[in-house]
């Protein structure tokens, strides 16, 4: 069996990264992981060895997004904390027999360069985006290397174009981190139409999200509100606790009105309204929803593969930009809704996101148009169940006694 290294770097390339790599080590390879960005978390959940500082910025290595982003990592330490990583990358690459790739040009240049044999799955690149996938240099001068042994894209449209690009092939299998939503969970209490929402996972953008989405709850009519049959609920990461969410949704008028150790849930409240937050049931609540309110980037890609209609909220950043919104729109395709948005009249967005989420709510009764298409566009943008032990299956195919 083979000694692998897997690189990645941002929060979602960790999530497949780390299920690639369960299903290698399940086939007896001995799995690394090197996390460029973040924690890696989702390595240690899943008993990888993790390699590197596993230091997080507040920017989340998302700093490219903006100006702002980019000086804030330059203070904060992050250029010379990736310098750093690529030399101790360099150093510990040797000892792999191959390495398995997950991200964008960054870790693919840092692969090219330890000569190493590697796999690539190019997470962060669609053709979606503009018909045709301009890759930033050096990542095609790189991929077309014989170093490369597999390159795999995550959705049908961009195998193809890469594959005339790179005149070699390039495969597309799904997308690992659909696994992880598509295995049939406990659902959550029945209710003619659930909301859901998901505010991201960064700090400190988290809690500048979550009150955005409080404001748009605080436009819903009062029909609404009021309808028992109909649910708002919120997927909410560990790392604001429960002191800090009622700390900072009272200041905003929210209360708490019941908390449920056994569902991991507390259950807030203002006028007419109840939000129950969850704890460690994403997966549920992603399958459990209706439509989802998200300001978050691989959990809206996740809900759109559920064939789950999406209605984005812009924020202030550094990840979830009207930018960034926007690009996700043309990655995701229509099933992803948004409304203009117009800093002069910020309420304004509040109020017609209101206004969207009603029309969502209307269109889903109405006729089974929406769910069609949600179906459709899940199937061609995020692929089938399964890519994850395919990649694996892929990967072990061309290491040393195979």
């Amino acid at each position: 069996m083979a000694n692998l290294l897997l690189i990645s770097n941002g929060h979602g390339e960790d999530l497949s990264g780390a299920l690639i790599g369960l299903k290698l080590k399940q086939q007896g390879h001995k799995i690394d992981a090197f996390p460029l960005v973040g924690k890696g978390n989702a390595y240690e959940k899943r008993g990888i060895t993790i390699h590197g500082l596993r230091k997080e910025f507040s920017t989340g290595g998302l700093g490219y997004t903006s100006l702002i982003g980019r000086f804030t990592e330059l203070f904060q330490g992050q250029l010379f904390y990736l310098a750093w990583s690529y030399l101790r990358l360099l150093t510990i690459s040797r000892h792999y027999d191959c390495l398995v790739v997950v991200g964008d040009v960054v870790p693919v240049f840092v692969a090219w360069l330890s000569h190493v044999p590697s796999a690539v799955y190019l997470v962060a690149y669609s053709s979606h985006y503009e018909g045709k996938l301009r890759l930033p240099w050096p990542a095609a001068q790189c991929l077309r290397s014989k170093r490369f042994l597999r390159i795999f894209s995550r959705d049908k449209l961009t195998s193809e174009d890469l594959s005339r690009q790179l005149n070699r092939p390039v495969v597309f299998c799904g997308n690992p981190f659909m696994d992880a939503v598509l295995s049939p969970k406990e659902q959550l209490p029945k209710k003619t139409f659930r909301l859901g929402l998901l505010p991201g996972s960064r700090r400190p953008e988290l809690e500048t999200n979550l009150l955005m989405i409080l404001k748009v709850l605080d436009c819903l009519p009062e029909s609404i509100l009021v309808n028992p049959t109909i649910s708002f609920d919120m997927a909410l990461v560990d790392t604001l606790e429960n002191h800090e969410l009622i700390a900072l949704t009272a200041r905003h008028g929210w209360h708490v009105i019941n908390k449920d150790n056994q569902l991991h849930s507390i259950t807030l409240n203002k006028g007419l309204c109840c939000l129950t937050v969850y704890r460690d049931s994403f997966v549920e609540l992603l399958q459990s929803s209706d439509a989802l309110l998200s300001m978050a980037g691989t959990a809206a890609e996740q809900a759109v593969g559920l064939a789950k209609p999406v209605i984005q909220l812009p924020g202030l950043g550094p990840q979830f930009t009207p930018a960034f919104a926007e690009a996700q729109r043309r990655l995701l395709g229509e099933t992803v809704f948004c409304v203009e948005t117009n800093k002069a009249h910020e309420r304004d967005i509040f109020i017609e996101t209101a206004t969207l989420i009603m029309m969502i709510f209307s269109k889903l009764n109405e006729n089974d148009h929406l769910k069609m298409l949600c179906h459709k566009q899940g199937l061609a943008r995020l692929g089938q169940k399964g890519g994850t032990q395919l990649i694996a299956d892929s990967i072990s195919s061309l290491l040393p006694g195979n």
